[in-house]
């Protein structure tokens, strides 16, 4: 019986042909090997299990192969190539600096660049995960680096680039290898399932490719795995039950209900996936993947960022229409939020709760005054302040309930011997620093109210120049702005677009830094939510000249004769 040998070893690519998903890079190693412009050392950088180290051997296979393919392809059948292959040969030599990373382990090599190839045109050295070498290993390395012996080559493989030193990187041709996309992580399981008779779903092996995170050898790890448990048979039940995996379908559900304002739906929806095992911060943020692809799939121009099969990338696109763009916009900060605040939660169930109340009610928000709970006064205040601000909502029980509590109030004073001749009132309470029907909160209720229109009034210049210097009087603390404010030519260039002429760019900065406020001032002064400001250099204005202390000194002084005077009494020198 033969041992058996995991996928990832048995379909390790022998040739540049068979490396998935660096069709590009391949083809330029392939092209340098055929035109004989080999450079002496090439770093080969990016994620896990993209192929850098097989590409690597591939190489150093191409270039010692004895009989090489018109196409720039090793035969895979000479004596190097076998050797190669079975790891025997003498011209490759393999270092893992992740275990390797001292300055003897890189004497070891620099000693073996003196031996020339054995039966083959070139040696080469292959170092594995370089940025884990030492300071002292990487100034070791580097004299030969630079001048190694024409038949030596340097091939540096790394997953964190910007942990090399500089010195290394600019003595190396540098490949980026990406990450593998799911359809060719998908089109290679299938080739191999065809291969070893292992029957497969493309909806399974597309979880697969999804958890493995651009990673081939992953993806062959978990289609091993995935196979063994289904005894061959992979489908996409099987793929998400071994792997713990959340069904896509909830979150399409889960939208659904956002779209209706089902909070109770949506509730017992993340009850059941609680119940099957699923961690709460992995559901939010399977979750928020999934409104990101529902955005990604209503443009069509974005459309090819998704990375799914053609059926499923269908169903994105048809949920992706029933929901307006901003909801997504509004949802992904809702979750993004929720992760952030995931961490520090108490009560991690409630929050998750929270944060799926809040996308139900993003197309149907909670009626006034319940809409102000993120303000910075209690909701009791808001709830009472409303109520009094408008009675003419009041109800028949609301109207008796009040009569009630104003007759007993009227019999208490009557029996301490009050006398009152005003009209009956409630009693006013203190709630968190507030108090209730207290004419402060109602003018916040109406404020917020106010504030919550839309703005669109015509404005002209006469006005926005009123306003213009009501913000100066305001601010006279901001020196620089005032300053800038009173130099500029502020002047109408739209309907609600405006432009502030100035002579310096230290102006323009200032203009910059107090640009929210001015603008949140302006909008509000003159009753329009859409009025814009552009700040530019006038060109035209002469830029006064810098002078050195002393010159400048010299300038006054000629300017001013009394502080010349005053100057030669102190006995100072101007030079």
């Amino acid at each position: 019986m033969d041992n058996y040998i995991v996928s990832a070893r048995k379909y390790r690519p022998a040739t540049f042909r068979s490396v998935v998903g660096q069709k590009a890079l391949t083809s330029t190693l392939k092209n340098a090997i055929t035109s004989d412009r080999l450079a002496q050392a090439y770093l080969f950088c990016g994620p896990r299990g993209v192929g850098k180290t097989s590409c690597a051997r591939i190489f150093a296979k191409t270039i010692n192969c004895l009989n090489p393919t018109a196409d720039g392809e090793a035969c895979c059948e000479c004596e190097n190539c076998k050797a190669i292959e079975r790891g025997t040969s003498m011209n490759v030599v393999e270092l893992d600096a992740a275990s390797n990373n001292s300055v003897d382990d890189i004497r070891g090599i620099t000693d073996q660049v003196q031996t020339p190839p054995q039966g083959g045109k070139y040696r080469v050295f292959i170092i594995d995960e370089v940025h884990m070498l030492s300071s002292a290993a990487f100034n070791a390395f580097l004299k030969t680096l630079e001048e190694p012996p024409k038949y030596v080559i340097f091939i540096l493989a790394t997953t964190e680039k910007h942990k090399v030193l500089p010195t290394i990187l600019s003595r190396c041709q540098t490949y980026d290898f990406r990450r593998i996309t799911i359809e060719d992580m998908v089109e290679q399981m299938q080739y191999i399932g065809q291969q070893e008779g292992i029957k497969t779903d493309p909806h399974g092996l597309e979880v697969i490719a999804r958890k493995a995170d651009g990673a081939m050898r992953d993806a062959l790890s978990i289609f091993d795995q995935v196979a063994a448990s289904s005894r061959g048979n992979i489908t996409y039940e099987s793929a998400i039950e071994n792997l713990n995996v959340l069904d896509y379908d909830y979150y399409f559900r889960l939208v659904d209900m956002f779209r209706t304002g089902d909070i109770s739906s949506a509730l017992l929806l993340y009850r059941d996936v609680r119940a099957k095992g699923f961690d709460s911060l992995f559901f939010l943020n399977g979750l928020a993947d999934h409104v990101r692809n529902l955005m990604v799939a209503a443009d069509p121009r974005t459309a090819e960022l998704l990375e799914t099969s053609k059926d499923v990338a269908e169903r994105y696109t048809k949920q992706a229409t029933s929901l307006p763009l901003q909801w997504y916009y509004a949802a992904m900060k809702v979750l993004n939020d929720g992760d952030v605040q995931y961490r520090t939660a108490t009560n991690k169930q409630f929050l998750v709760e929270l944060v799926l109340i809040r996308l139900s009610q993003l197309l149907k928000p909670a009626t006034p005054p319940f809409d102000l709970v993120d303000c910075d006064f209690p909701l009791g205040d808001i709830t009472d302040a409303a109520r009094v601000a408008a009675p003419s909502q009041s109800t028949p029980q609301t109207v008796a309930h009040r009569e009630s509590l104003s007759e007993r109030s009227d019999k208490s004073d009557r029996s301490n011997g009050s006398d009152r001749s005003e009209a009956p009132r409630i009693r006013k309470r203190s709630v968190s620093g507030f108090r209730l029907n207290d004419n402060s909160v109602q003018e916040k209720v109406a404020q917020y109210a106010e504030q919550r229109k839309e703005h669109r009034e015509r404005v002209d210049l006469e006005a926005f120049t009123r306003a213009w210097l009501a913000y100066q009087q305001a601010n006279q603390q901001q020196h620089i702005l005032t300053s800038a404010m009173r130099n500029s030519d502020p002047r109408q260039t739209g309907e609600e677009a405006f432009l502030a002429m100035v002579g310096h760019p230290a102006e323009v900065q200032a203009f910059e830094l107090a640009m929210p406020q001015l603008m949140a001032f302006l909008r509000q002064q003159l009753r329009n939510d859409f009025l814009t400001l552009r700040v530019e250099i006038d060109p035209t204005r002469a830029v006064s000249k810098q002078l050195p202390p002393q010159e400048f000194l010299k300038e006054c002084v000629e300017k001013n004769p009394a502080l010349g005077e005053l100057l030669r009494k102190l006995q100072a020198e101007l030079a």
